[in-house]
């Protein structure tokens, strides 16, 4: 992790990864989850090689995974989570947000709302409120653009708008969210 407790593209792949394997009923083959972890990130940052790079097989060597049938990852074996991997799982989902637009954020908050109900409702409920902070943080940051480089030439004023709207929606439907989730 980041010195902020907020999570490098790295571990981004390793909560995808955990996280998959978390929601299947059954075991998963090594190549089922490599394919799905490929497919979930690439639709979300596009094709990355620092992010992709990340072996799965590290997951197994960590002790986060392990083999049901005893073979190799090259034998393509089926994978489940440990207790240390569920651990390890929680500790990924429960990280902090940076404040920011990028890609590998937009990754995380995707992958903790895809993942959110595994936890416990009060991590449900610490989440929620962090993704509406981290929206609130990246609104504040466009308003005061605005107010300061609004009426530049060009369409930068009306690019703003667009994202700020945007950005309210977004809030608007992540405050709804989190009182589902804490109201429980």
């Amino acid at each position: 992790m980041f010195a902020d407790n907020t999570l490098t593209p790295k571990e981004a792949v390793r909560l995808c990864a955990l996280g998959t394997i978390a929601l299947s009923d059954t075991p998963m083959r090594y190549s089922e989850l490599a394919g799905a972890i490929r497919h979930f990130i690439s639709r979300i940052t596009g094709p990355s090689l620092e992010i992709m790079g990340t072996s799965i097989e590290l997951l197994r060597y960590e002790g986060l995974v392990s083999a049901v049938d005893g073979k190799g990852m090259e034998d393509d074996s089926q994978l489940v989570l440990t207790d240390a991997g569920r651990a390890e799982f929680r500790n990924l989902m429960t990280a902090k947000l940076r404040a920011s637009g990028s890609d590998v954020n937009k990754l995380i908050t995707t992958l903790k709302l895809r993942f959110i109900h595994l936890l416990e409702p009060q991590d449900q409920c610490q989440q929620a409120e962090i993704l509406i902070e981290t929206c609130e943080t990246e609104l504040a940051r466009l308003v005061d653009l605005r107010a300061h480089h609004g009426s530049d030439p060009g369409f930068l004023g009306e690019w703003l708008d667009h994202d700020i709207g945007q950005l309210e929606h977004h809030l608007e439907w992540l405050i709804a969210i989190g009182d589902k989730l804490c109201e429980e």
